[in-house]
C-alpha cells in the first residue's frame, strides 16, 4: 500500500466522504488526480473546509493508541471559525483538497514569540500551516501530537492577536488559539515546505 493509499483509506474509515455529502467512490475519484502529485518527497492530505467543517474534521482525531475524539475549544465562539482564513502571505490552492509538502511539526520554537518564529519560517521559504493542514496532520499523524511538543497554525488568522493552535488537553486533541505576543514553552510553529 502507498502512502496515498494509506492516507485515502484513513479519510474513508473516518467517514470523510458521508460528511462531503458523496459515495465512498465519489469521494475517492475527486481526490485520485491527487495521486499524480505526490512525487518522491513526503506529503500530507488536506481537505478544506469547502468539503468537510473543521468541527467535524476535528472531532475525528485523536491522540496516538486513544480514542478520546479532538474537540474545539470554547473561546471559538459560534462562527469564529469562518474567520479563519489564509493569513497574509499565505496561497492556497483553490481545489477543495490537495497537498501539503514536506511538513515539520516546528518544535524548534517552543518558547517562542509566534511573530518570531512566523519570520523565521518566512526567511526559510517555509509556509506555516493552517488550520485545516494541523487537523490533517494530526489525523494522518496522531504521533506527532505529544506533551510538549503541540504547535501553531499561523497560516490562518482573522484579523486580531489570535493564533490558532493544536495541543493536549482532557487527554485529547484541543483546537484553541492563543495570543501572537505570548510564547508557550510547549507551543512550536508548525511549517510546510510548499502546496500541490
Amino acid at each position: 500500500m502507498t502512502e496515498f493509499d494509506r492516507q485515502l483509506g484513513n479519510l474513508v474509515a473516518l467517514g470523510y466522504p458521508a460528511l462531503a455529502g458523496l459515495s465512498e467512490e465519489a469521494f475517492t475519484e475527486r481526490l485520485a488526480p491527487l495521486r499524480r502529485a505526490t512525487g518522491s518527497g513526503t506529503f500530507l492530505l488536506v481537505i478544506t473546509r469547502a468539503l468537510v467543517p473543521i468541527e467535524e474534521s476535528m472531532v475525528r482525531t485523536t491522540l496516538a493508541g486513544r480514542s478520546k475524539p479532538g474537540f474545539v475549544d470554547r473561546t471559538f465562539e459560534p462562527g469564529s471559525l469562518e474567520r479563519f482564513g489564509p493569513a497574509k502571505g499565505v496561497h492556497l490552492p483553490a481545489d477543495d483538497a490537495y497537498l501539503l509538502l514536506d511538513v515539520e511539526r516546528g518544535e524548534e520554537f517552543c518558547g517562542a514569540v509566534p511573530a518570531h518564529a512566523l519570520a523565521t519560517i518566512d526567511e526559510r521559504g517555509r509556509t506555516p500551516l493552517t488550520i485545516e493542514e494541523g487537523v490533517a496532520l494530526i489525523t494522518q499523524h496522531p504521533e506527532l501530537l505529544v506533551k510538549n511538543k503541540c504547535f501553531s497554525l499561523g497560516g490562518s488568522r482573522c484579523g486580531d492577536r489570535r493564533v490558532p493552535a493544536i495541543w493536549i488537553s482532557q487527554n485529547a486533541p484541543k483546537l484553541g488559539w492563543c495570543w501572537e505576543g505570548n510564547p508557550h514553552t510547549w507551543l512550536g510553529m508548525a511549517s510546510a515546505g510548499g502546496r500541490s
